[in-house]
């Protein structure tokens, strides 16, 4: 199983950047179908599909602002980022995408977004490709 890694910079504590690109590179070029899994190799970040539309990733932010308080948390007491935590569990560390023909089968609209929940930072996305 090919395996590769792609670096993420954020700029902000909560933030979305699109990786769709960066993991569409990461399949072989001999790759003609089977599936490529991305995962988030940290506790406060996450990957989810989605449209990358701005005002729509803005309103991811702000839902996942409202859903989760900045403060509060009993783990606040030790490094004071129990919210990037919940966020991050609520999100998910990986995606799954099938690749059919050599290329990403991703819906029109659907992107491959990266969440920064504990920003801003570098991260590493760990790419797994598996052929049929």
């Amino acid at each position: 199983m090919p395996q590769s890694t792609f670096p993420v910079e954020t700029d902000a504590w909560l933030t979305t950047v699109d990786v769709t690109d960066r993991l569409a590179d990461a399949v072989p070029d001999d790759l003609e179908s089977g599936t490529v899994t991305a995962f988030v190799r940290h506790t406060t970040a996450g990957l989810l599909v989605q449209e990358n539309e701005s005002r729509l990733r803005g309103d991811l932010e702000s839902f996942f602002r409202e859903l989760v308080p900045d403060e509060g948390h009993a783990h606040d007491q030790l490094d004071g980022n129990a919210d990037s935590h919940l966020r991050a569990a609520l999100i998910g560390p990986d995606v799954t995408i099938p690749v059919e023909d050599g290329e990403l089968a991703l819906g029109t609209w659907q992107s491959v977004l990266f969440v920064e929940c504990d920003g801003p930072r570098t991260r590493t996305v760990s790419v797994t490709t598996v052929g049929e």
